[in-house]
């Protein structure tokens, strides 16, 4: 595990100091996080415990049914996972540079391969292959390489399987590649797209547009109509990551925090976070420990890692709280 040890137990150990007050001692790098109660959701004063620290990225995390996370980390080409007891394992190698990745309830492992449109993805000599959306398990099917117009997809962002084969993703835009690799359009005029998420029930598609949350109504062949404004974030911004709970409500990662929106698109509260998350999913025995990868992590020598200035820091740490509330057990994410 390629640095993973030495930093995820720097960030244990100094994360497990307590001040005289009784207050969680702060890392380098992260905020204070005092959490408010929001009803149902999360009781107030719960803190954050970190559980995974590297270099590298966690992307496009999603719980897996052992009650552990799968997530994708680009720039060593693996898709990789945290299981239930924190031991790490590396579930696909090599990827194309899989930058997120997506879980059904039958098992199928979707995801968007980045190839050489992340200039730190070395591991790809010649940067001639196309990205793609595709299944990586059980086997490899490539569901879409370019869209209806013969357009290559370019940097492909995010995604989320809808469960009958095919499945919803984010570039520029957002849209849906069906099982039989037809790719229609969800949205791509005004619209900042990042994440994409499914209600709980299928028939309603979420996309983040950086300061608030658009829905769209999903239809049986999976195409989509009726594009709305569904709620905000509050005065944040950087939409990104999101999840759904057993009751509907929708999770969205933004600077700030995680922000809770009930299945009308009413904001109920955001819970703060150590430092900025970018992608969020439940798991546990019980699916209710959310998970939070988010920017930065601390240093085997206990100071913030930092990159030099024309190299993008990747760092990110994994972080975990206990919630009243429950991800939906019908699927994965």
């Amino acid at each position: 595990m390629k640095h993973v040890g030495a930093i995820a137990v720097a960030g244990l150990l100094l994360g497990a100091c307590i001040d005289p007050a009784g207050a969680q001692a702060l890392l380098p790098g992260e905020r204070e996080t005092n959490v408010a109660a929001i009803p149902g959701v999360v009781a107030a004063g719960v803190r954050w415990e970190i559980v995974w620290a590297d270099f590298e990225t966690a992307d496009g995390i999603n719980g897996t049914p052992d009650g552990g996370v799968i997530f994708a980390q680009e720039q060593t080409d693996t898709i990789r996972m945290l299981a239930a007891d924190s031991k790490e394992y590396t579930v696909v190698r090599p990827t194309r540079g899989v930058g997120s990745v997506s879980l059904d309830a039958q098992g199928r492992l979707y995801a968007v391969e980045r190839t050489c449109t992340e200039p730190l993805n070395t591991f790809l000599p010649g940067c001639n292959d196309l990205t793609a959306v595709v299944q990586l398990l059980p086997e490899r099917k490539v569901l879409a390489m370019a869209f209806a117009n013969g357009a290559p997809l370019g940097r492909l962002n995010d995604l989320i399987a809808d469960g009958k084969g095919g499945a919803y993703f984010t570039v520029g835009g957002a849209y849906y590649v069906s099982p039989a690799g037809v790719v229609s359009t969800v949205a791509d005029e005004d619209i900042r797209s990042n994440g994409i998420m499914l209600s709980p029930d299928g028939r309603t598609l979420y996309v983040t547009n950086n300061t608030n949350v658009l829905a769209f109504d999903v239809r049986a062949d999976g195409t989509t109509s009726n594009r709305r404004d569904f709620g905000t974030l509050d005065g944040d911004d950087g939409g990104d990551g999101m999840a759904v709970d057993s009751e509907g409500r929708l999770y969205v990662t933004g600077n700030r925090g995680v922000h809770v929106l009930t299945p009308r698109g009413e904001h109920v509260g955001m819970i703060p976070t150590p430092r900025r998350p970018i992608t969020i999913a439940f798991s546990g025995p019980d699916k209710n420990l959310l998970y939070a990868p988010s920017s930065g992590a601390v240093g085997p020598d206990g100071k913030a890692w930092a990159t030099p200035e024309t190299i993008r820091n990747t760092a990110m740490t994994i972080y975990r709280l206990t919630m009243l509330s429950q991800g939906y057990k019908g699927r994965p994410k």
